[in-house]
C-alpha cells in the first residue's frame, strides 16, 4: 500500500514518531487536484459514512411525524460522546420512536467521554445500548425501516434492503460502481463500505454542493442532513473534538471515522478532501487538516486556529512541561 509522510513528532530534538497517510482532493468539476500517497485501493469509510447512512431517514417524513427536533435528528449522523446533552437527546429521541432499545444490535456501553462516564458509573447506572457511540445511527436505521415497511429484524445484515439502499446511495454520490464497493462489518455491527479516497472526496463534494446531485429526493435529504450537522455540531461529536470544531464553520461539511479516515468539504470553494492516517491514529487529524487549510490559503483563520487549539504543535510530559514538538510535513501544493 502506498503512503506519504504527514506528521513527525520530536522529543528533545530526536524524532520519535512518524505518521504516514494518503489524501485525495477534488474540485467543483470533480477533477482530482491533490493525490498524495495514494494507491487508489478501497478504504473503509467507517463513521465518515454516517451522512450517507442517514439519507434514508432524512428522505422520509418520519422526523416531522414523530416531532423529532433538530438536536435529536443530529444523532442519526453522530458519533456521540456520551455528554449529558447527548444522553438527554438520546433518551428523548427513543421516547418518541416506536422502537425498543433492545432492538439495537450495537453493544451496551458507558458514555464515551471520561467525565460523563465517571459520573454515570458513580451514580450506579449500568451500560446501555442507547449510549453506544453509534446508537443514533442505529435508531435512524430502525426508523427508516419502519418508514419503508422493511423488517426490522437483521436490519444490519449486508443484504437487508436498507443496507442495500445505502450502498446504492454511496455508489451514486461517489460515482463508484456499486459492484466494486467492498463491504465489511463496522465496530457497531453495521455494514461498512470501502471505496477509494478520490470517490469519498467526490461524495463529500456533493454534501457541500448538493446542486451537483441530480436526484431531487436525495438532494433534498442531503440539504436537510448537512444543515443539521452544522446547526447541531456539538451533537455530531463534542466540544474539543475536530468534527464539532470544523462544523462550527458553516462553510464546512466534515465527518471522521475510525482507523484514521477523515473527510471534509468546503462549500464556497467547491473543494473536497478525503484522507487516511495509515496507522489508524486520530491524533494527527487537527495538525494535518490545519496544514491543508493553510496550504490552500483558506480565508477563515478562526477555523484554522480552533483546529490548531485541539492539538498544539508541541509535546508535553505528564507534568505539563514542553519536551518536544509536532511538525506537519504533509505537502499538497
Amino acid at each position: 500500500m502506498a503512503y506519504s509522510e504527514f506528521l513527525k513528532e520530536y522529543r528533545s530534538g530526536l524524532m520519535e514518531n512518524v505518521h504516514y497517510g494518503q489524501i485525495s482532493a477534488v474540485n467543483l468539476t470533480k477533477e482530482e487536484f491533490v493525490s498524495v500517497g495514494q494507491d487508489y485501493e478501497p478504504v473503509y469509510f467507517r463513521s465518515a459514512a454516517k451522512p450517507f447512512q442517514a439519507i434514508p431517514i432524512f428522505m422520509t417524513d418520519f422526523i416531522e411525524k414523530y416531532g423529532i427536533t433538530s438536536k435529536e435528528s443530529a444523532l442519526f449522523l453522530a458519533s456521540q460522546r456520551g455528554e449529558i446533552y447527548h444522553q438527554e437527546a438520546l433518551v428523548s429521541l427513543l421516547e418518541k420512536l416506536p422502537i425498543n432499545e433492545n432492538e439495537l444490535i450495537c453493544a451496551a456501553s458507558y458514555p464515551l467521554n471520561e467525565e460523563p462516564k465517571t459520573k454515570y458509573i458513580q451514580q450506579g447506572f449500568e451500560k446501555r445500548k442507547l449510549f453506544h457511540n453509534c446508537a443514533g445511527k442505529h435508531l435512524g436505521f430502525l426508523t427508516a425501516c419502519l418508514a419503508n415497511g422493511y423488517d426490522v429484524k437483521q436490519y444490519c445484515h449486508p443484504e437487508h434492503p436498507l443496507q442495500q439502499m445505502i450502498k446504492k446511495y454511496i455508489a451514486y454520490l461517489s460515482e463508484y460502481e456499486v459492484e466494486k464497493i467492498r463491504t465489511g462489518i463496522d465496530g457497531c455491527g453495521a455494514p461498512v463500505f470501502a471505496i477509494p479516497l478520490k470517490n469519498m472526496a467526490i461524495a463529500y463534494l456533493k454534501l457541500a454542493r448538493p446542486e451537483l446531485i441530480d436526484d431531487q429526493l436525495i438532494r433534498e435529504a442531503v440539504i436537510k442532513l448537512t444543515t443539521v450537522m452544522n446547526q447541531e455540531n456539538h451533537i455530531i461529536a463534542a466540544q474539543n473534538f475536530i468534527c464539532t470544531a470544523l462544523l462550527k464553520d458553516p462553510n464546512i461539511v466534515a465527518k471522521g471515522g475510525a482507523q484514521g479516515v477523515y473527510c471534509f468539504a468546503l462549500r464556497n470553494e467547491g473543494l473536497s478532501f478525503a484522507l487516511k492516517i495509515m496507522n489508524g491514529s486520530e491524533s494527527p487529524w487537527p495538525n494535518v487538516i490545519a496544514s491543508v487549510l493553510e496550504q490552500i490559503q483558506y480565508t477563515n483563520q478562526e477555523t484554522i486556529d480552533r483546529i490548531k487549539a485541539l492539538s498544539p504543535a508541541f509535546v508535553r510530559n505528564d507534568a505539563g512541561v514542553e519536551v518536544g514538538e509536532i511538525v506537519s510535513t504533509i505537502k499538497i501544493v
